[in-house]
């Protein structure tokens, strides 16, 4: 599969094993059931720094997050195509809002302009998963996301308590308005932090 067609599908299916001592591990798979994406991010980083390869190989990175400070509450998490040596894209987070209330992200471009925003589905809902940990098993995650006021991106993870299944759906992009290489990067990092938002 060549770099660019990695990034070409309306969906993907982000893999994530729970109960990994020393990491996690994140297949993303495309809708044809292909290995697109492959990290093995390593636990108990005061510094978010994820790699993503083509294979479990780990030999061609892809993609790189990472964030510019470990200050930065907020959550900047800039997005690098390894390939390209380009800036794709950066992803923050609403620090005080994502933590307490529901998530919230902002998608800015190369410029650092915003572009759009990412958001969990409801308020309750969101409580729900943060503060009753019995219950919140029985409200998976759900996020949409806008560029100009139009929908272009949908994250659903699905109802399972030992592995993490995250779907990102781009099909209502027709215009392509988001870069699918910062819609990727958003998913794994939703997948990344799901169960440490505490």
């Amino acid at each position: 599969m060549t770099h660019a067609a990695r990034f070409q599908h309306r969906r993907y299916t982000i893999r994530r094993k729970f109960f990994r001592l020393f990491g996690d591990a994140f297949h993303l798979y495309t809708d044809t059931g292909e290995l697109a994406l492959y990290s093995n991010m390593k636990r108990f980083r005061i510094r978010e720094d994820i790699r993503l390869y083509a294979d479990e190989s780990q030999e061609q990175e892809l993609l790189r997050i990472s964030t510019r400070s470990i200050f930065d509450f907020a959550g900047a998490y800039d997005v690098h195509d390894s390939q390209n040596n380009e800036h794709v894209g950066t992803l923050r987070r609403a620090g005080f809002k994502s933590s307490f209330l529901r998530d919230h992200w902002t998608f800015l471009d190369s410029e650092g302009q915003e572009i759009g925003t990412l958001e969990e589905d409801s308020m309750l809902k969101a409580l729900v998963r943060r503060y009753i940990e019995v219950l919140a098993f029985f409200f998976p995650q759900h996020y949409h996301a806008s560029v100009g006021d139009k929908p272009v991106a949908e994250y659903r993870q699905r109802f399972n308590p030992f592995i993490l299944k995250l779907d990102v759906d781009f099909s209502a992009d027709h215009d392509g308005r988001l870069d699918k290489r910062l819609g990727i990067a958003a998913g794994v990092l939703l997948s990344a932090i799901e169960g440490r938002q505490e």
